[in-house]
């Protein structure tokens, strides 16, 4: 925990950043001015709420900021949840925002000869691998994994698999790649997370910011 025994907002960098600079400012949180600098090679921020800093970290690593206590909140996608699985948090809150799909997707060329459906085993290129190997097997096939962390558009053109599992919005980048969507594994939103032992240990502090998200979020659904 940082010093002064502060609470710590992990966020993740990207288009989650982008669309939860709104929600901050919902609940009266305003980071210093460099956290809206995208040139700002700085990841510490402070905020007008005393005792609150916000960290801004890759995607992946919310979770794990989080769940080893490094800090008490998050926001982060479903599919990172999914992913990790960890026992350490709490994801009481739809934020709805990052919204997309985890696809699987292979080359239009290959549909024909080599279906899901008529597969035992296949290579699949992911930065899920554990999404991916359990999905998989709940229908009895194997998939064994070549964990990319990115540009996964390339691996079939380039013959490391014919398949990926992926993240997409609107689908224009597989398109460009020669890649058709067959499959959609689950739709992701980004979640509000906290830290279940902080959440014990400080139950008024954190659970005032759950309600303050909360009650946004609701108020931008009736709207």
């Amino acid at each position: 925990m940082m010093k002064g025994n502060k609470l710590v907002l992990a966020i993740p960098k990207g288009r989650i950043f982008r669309e939860a600079t709104p929600l901050l400012k919902a609940v009266g949180i305003e980071p210093e001015a460099e956290f809206d600098d995208p040139e700002s090679r700085k990841l510490s921020f402070t905020t007008n709420k005393y005792g609150l800093n916000i960290i801004r970290v890759r995607s992946f690593d919310v979770a794990t900021f989080v769940a080893l206590g490094g800090a008490q909140l998050g926001f982060v996608g479903s599919d990172v949840l999914m992913e990790f699985d960890y026992q350490e948090i709490y994801a009481p809150l739809d934020l709805e925002i990052g919204k997309c799909r985890l696809i699987v997707a292979q080359t239009k060329e290959t549909l024909e000869i080599d279906s899901p459906s008529r597969s035992s085993s296949m290579t699949v290129a992911t930065k899920y691998p554990e999404v991916t190997k359990r999905y998989f097997a709940e229908r009895g096939v194997q998939a064994e994994c070549i964990k990319l962390n990115g540009a996964m558009e390339l691996a079939p053109a380039l013959n490391l698999s014919r398949r990926i599992v992926d993240l997409v919005d609107t689908g224009k980048t597989l398109a460009v790649n020669g890649l058709k969507e067959i499959e959609q594994i689950a739709d992701v939103s980004s979640r509000l997370i906290v830290n279940r032992a902080a959440l014990k240990t400080r139950p008024k502090l954190i659970g005032g910011w759950i309600k303050s998200f909360t009650e946004v979020v609701n108020g931008q659904k009736v709207k």
